[in-house]
């Protein structure tokens, strides 16, 4: 009761700052929790930054694929392609496959 007694009187004594305060703290939870405002920013920035990541990545795989792709005419390259990825083997050689940990 007594926080309710001291709050009535600073309104009595003192409206026009009472008035301010409450316009500042409206306009401060308006800044930070609006559609627009800073914390939808700042995940608006950082899901922006994660895109632009994941395309620099795409850009890159693109720019490998076309270079296989380029050089997917060379039977060396084929081959190299075919051993790499698909474990195939020439006659008579014996295959070892090390796998990493992913």
């Amino acid at each position: 009761m007594k926080i309710f007694n001291g709050l009535r009187d600073f309104i009595s004594s003192n409206p026009k700052k009472f008035l301010f305060l409450v316009l500042f703290g409206f306009i401060v939870v308006w800044f930070l929790f609006d559609d627009y405002g800073l914390l939808k920013r700042i995940r608006m920035e950082a899901e922006h930054r994660m895109l632009v990541e994941r395309y620099r990545q795409e850009q890159q795989r693109i720019a490998d694929n076309e270079r296989r792709i380029g050089n997917a005419h060379n039977a060396d390259s084929i081959e190299k392609a075919a051993r790499e990825r698909y474990n195939f083997r020439r006659e008579g050689e014996t295959l070892y496959i090390i796998r990493g940990n992913k």
